[in-house]
């Protein structure tokens, strides 16, 4: 693992009670309009202020917002609103969250670690952070903006590491055992309830014990990003830097894989701009690549089918005049991809997200029912209720069910050198931004 470096964090001046659900949110990406406007109207020195300083998220803002992000943030300072830490400590991190009834735990460590290029970028041969999604220019175009204007890292990346013997996640529990969280609030969208340790007496021995670990990024590919973006951005402006300066170091979240809160959920597909689609007639354009077989049920119970239903099973769902088709479709081959992406890895190659991608729809879909030149549009619903919907619009023909991308693929691929589709992922739940910010200068 990267060295890892305890964090002179900024964060807000403590109630005595430690609670600041009013003041953390969830990250700025996942963020619209309605739900910036709604914490802020709950407390204006709420984080998504300096965070998500204009909207869309993942756009390119004019320069005077990020500036009065910036301004913000120093005005807090000075006001006592946020307090710089005299203590460089290191944290562990407790989610608690409800899914399907049972409720479940998530325990990671927040410390700094020492930027590294992704090791499964070309020519990159003695990195131990690994990537494991496509990244775009726009985001990490307004998150450099951003940095340059705060000189902070406002939210954590979020990372995963292996802990087999489960030695690491020992540790951090005997932490969250030992007192009362000193930081804590629940996240309103969510309900998940965050709380947050000092470990700082625990510095030497939960490093020496992550030395050796690969990282993978889970969530914050583009943040990371912005991390090497910012740095090479200040070699450039003033030459190298020295080996202690803060922004050499990038604040994470460490998650063990092997931890029971691990979830990994799927994020579902919607495509559109299929003008010539028809039901039966995918049937007929996918034989010999894809088995198609009427279910009947509802889509709850469609996504709880592709489990049990053979290679690679996707749901379908087609909307036509008021009525809705819902199939079980699985792979006629084992390994689709086999002849048509020889040069990919078995790992990259299995992953449904690519058959989707790369058979479903420029194999079977485009060629059959979009225009000549044009392509597939797609939408990325996390929920059914949303995916059904959008299945409803003129604009969109056909809702594939995912089954969730399992979390060992991700460290597969990625040490294979080698990056998912976009949205192959959705870890929940996420992290919050707000209770520890990273000072750059």
């Amino acid at each position: 693992m990267p060295k890892i470096h305890p964090i002179s964090a900024i964060q807000y001046s403590v109630p005595e009670d430690g609670d600041i659900s009013a003041l953390i949110a969830p990250p700025y990406d996942v963020l619209d309009e309605a739900g910036k406007e709604w914490l802020l109207r709950h407390n204006p020195h709420n984080i998504v202020s300096i965070d998500l300083p204009h909207l869309p998220a993942k756009t390119v803002g004019p320069d005077k917002t990020y500036e009065a992000a910036g301004a913000e943030l120093q005005a807090w300072l000075d006001r006592g609103v946020l307090e710089r830490s005299r203590h460089a400590r290191i944290f562990v991190y407790r989610q608690t969250f409800t899914m399907g009834g049972p409720t479940h735990e998530r325990l990671g460590l927040i410390a700094n670690l020492q930027i590294q290029p992704f090791a499964n970028d070309p020519g990159v041969t003695e990195s131990q952070i690994y990537a494991h999604e496509q990244t775009f220019s726009e985001p990490k175009e307004d998150r450099l903006k951003l940095t340059k204007a705060t000189r902070t890292q406002l939210s954590p990346i979020f990372g995963i590491y292996s802990d087999a013997d489960r030695e690491i996640s020992e540790k951090l529990r005997q932490v969250a055992a030992t007192s009362p969280p000193a930081l804590r609030g629940t996240t309103s969208h969510d309900t998940v309830r965050h709380e947050i340790w000092d470990a700082a007496d625990h510095i030497e021995p939960l490093t020496t014990i992550l030395s050796n670990k690969n990282v993978y990024i889970a969530d914050g590919h583009h943040r990371y990003n912005t991390a090497l973006n910012y740095q090479r951005h200040l070699i450039e402006a003033q030459g190298p830097l020295s080996p202690d300066h803060p922004a050499n170091f990038c604040m994470f979240v460490l998650v063990a894989m092997q931890d029971p809160g691990m979830v990994v959920r799927p994020t579902h597909r919607v495509l559109g701009n299929m003008d010539a689609f028809e039901f039966e007639a995918l049937t007929a354009a996918a034989a010999g690549h894809l088995q198609i077989d009427p279910f009947n049920g509802d889509l709850p119970a469609l996504e709880a089918a592709l489990d049990s239903a053979g290679d690679h099973a996707f749901g379908l769902c087609h909307m036509s005049c008021g009525r809705r088709t819902l199939a079980v479709a699985t792979t006629v081959q084992a390994d689709p991809l086999a002849t048509s992406h020889a040069g990919q890895s078995e790992a990259w190659r299995q992953l449904d997200v690519a058959i989707l991608q790369h058979l479903v729809v420029e194999q079977i879909c485009e060629p059959n029912f979009c225009a000549a030149s044009s392509h597939v549009t797609w939408r990325f619903p996390h929920e059914l209720e949303a995916l059904n919907s959008w299945t409803k619009s003129d604009d969109f023909q056909l809702g594939i069910v995912m089954q969730a991308t399992p979390l060992d693929a991700v460290r597969r691929v990625s040490e294979a050198g080698e990056l998912m589709p976009q949205k192959s992922t959705f870890f929940y739940p996420k992290v919050a931004t707000g209770f520890l910010l990273n000072p750059l200068s």
